[in-house]
């Protein structure tokens, strides 16, 4: 956890230190890390027996949690829509 931690602080400090200059290179390694991320994700899923036999069971679920982050995703945005965007007359 250290080395992570302490990773992220040096990031922070380059960011601060090169923050005047363009660094679109940059946005374009954190995506590819990301896609990189991803599909090594995608790979182990796909390698890990017990996933792959409970496939049926883990998608029902999934696909409930998806649903209720989603729908209370929707609510908070409305709320806050209708709490600080909508002017009161």
């Amino acid at each position: 956890m250290i080395i992570v931690i302490s990773l992220m602080v040096c990031g922070i400090v380059l960011g601060y230190i090169f923050r005047e200059k363009n660094l679109k290179i940059v946005q374009k390694l954190i995506n590819y890390a990301i896609f990189l991320l991803l599909f090594l994700l995608g790979i182990t899923v796909g390698a890990n027996a017990d996933v792959m036999n409970n496939l049926n069971s883990i998608g029902l679920e999934a696909l409930i949690i998806t649903l209720a982050a989603i729908s209370g995703s929707i609510l908070c945005a409305w709320a806050v829509y209708r709490f600080f965007f909508i002017s009161t007359k």
